[in-house]
Formats: C-alpha cells, sequence, structure tokens
C-alpha cells in the first residue's frame, strides 16, 4: 500500500472541455458494460455518448454533476427540474442517470454525489427528491436506502434487458419541510 489518499470532488458542470468529455464517456462506456448504463444497455459508441452529454447541458430543467477522482471524471448524475407547465409537482425534483465507473469504485464517490445533487435541490427549494432505478441494482438500492430514500413502488415492467424484464424500484425523499420551500409561479425556483 502506497499510502496516497485519492483526491475526491463532485462538482456541477456547466461546459466540458475535451478532456473532461473524453473521461466522461470512458466512465460511462464503463458503467454500461458493468450493466448500470442510465438505460443503455450496450455502449452506443463515442460520438453518441459525447452528443447525449453535450445536450444534457442544453436542457434548462438539467444540471449535470460530475465525480472526480484525482482530478478525472469518473463519475455522473443529473438533477432534473419539473418543466415550467408542471405546477401540481413544482415542488419535487429527480435525481437521474447517476453512476460511477467501476475502476472508481469504493472511495465514496456515489455517496457524495447524491448528496450534492439533494444539496443543490434543497437549495433551489425542492421539497422532494425522487428516483427510480433497477431491481438488479443492489448496491445503488443499498445506497439509497442508507441515505434516507424511501421506496414506495414497484414497476412490475420497468425494463428490458438480455432478453429480461426487470422491475423498477421508485424512491422519495423529504429533503425539507414544506415552509421552507421557496417554489415560485410556473414551477420556477424563487
Amino acid at each position: 500500500m502506497s499510502g496516497v489518499v485519492p483526491a475526491l470532488a463532485v462538482e456541477r458542470i456547466t461546459e466540458l472541455v475535451d478532456e473532461d468529455l473524453g473521461a466522461l464517456c470512458e466512465a460511462a462506456d464503463s458503467a454500461i458494460i458493468d450493466g448500470g448504463g442510465f438505460g443503455w444497455v450496450k455502449p452506443p459508441g463515442r460520438r453518441a455518448l459525447e452528443r447525449y452529454f453535450q445536450g444534457v447541458l442544453l436542457v434548462p430543467e438539467r444540471e449535470l454533476f460530475a465525480a472526480r477522482l484525482d482530478g478525472v471524471i469518473v463519475g455522473s448524475a443529473q438533477l432534473v427540474r419539473p418543466p415550467r407547465n408542471n405546477e401540481a409537482q413544482a415542488f419535487a425534483a429527480s435525481l437521474m442517470h447517476e453512476f460511477v465507473a467501476p475502476y472508481a469504485r469504493g472511495h465514496g464517490l456515489a455517496r457524495m454525489m447524491i448528496r450534492r445533487v439533494e444539496d443543490r435541490a434543497r437549495a433551489l427549494g425542492y421539497q422532494v427528491l425522487n428516483l427510480d432505478v433497477r431491481e438488479t441494482q443492489d448496491v445503488a438500492i443499498g445506497l439509497y436506502e442508507s441515505l434516507g430514500f424511501e421506496r414506495w413502488g414497484i414497476h412490475p415492467h420497468y425494463a428490458r434487458a438480455d432478453g429480461r424484464t426487470l422491475r423498477g424500484m421508485f424512491y422519495t425523499k423529504l429533503i425539507q419541510p414544506a415552509g421552507k420551500a421557496r417554489i415560485g409561479p410556473a414551477g420556477e425556483a424563487g
């Protein structure tokens, strides 16, 4: 053992330089191959991943967060706000597409990333943070539950992979009381 402690960080990404985009795509490829591909069953190719992540940055209701290990992006998550026309659900945001590459696991980056997304949602005035996950993602399920997310439902036909239909688990977490929320008209966080 070298005794060197790796540098861990999670940050909100507003633009992707080529080096970061390449690292993010590599991490995503690894996660997809390992079975945690946030919807992809097989790696879609570098250009498709590049377009996907560049597109995320263009969507006003999405914020991209990246986990870094020794300065290199090794995972990401998205905070997704409801669209402006959804006033009835303007108090709730979603954590989506969270992953850490298999070669970077075991350092607590997923936990850090989830907490960072939760803190951002709270700062924007959201009361509730929702997420969903495939039933086969035991480690992720354990992590979400350890962070206080409550399972409220099961979807029996959530996803298909390798010719099998998989169930999905739905989770929610109250991140602040109703009196603390700052949600304005038309779903805008104030």
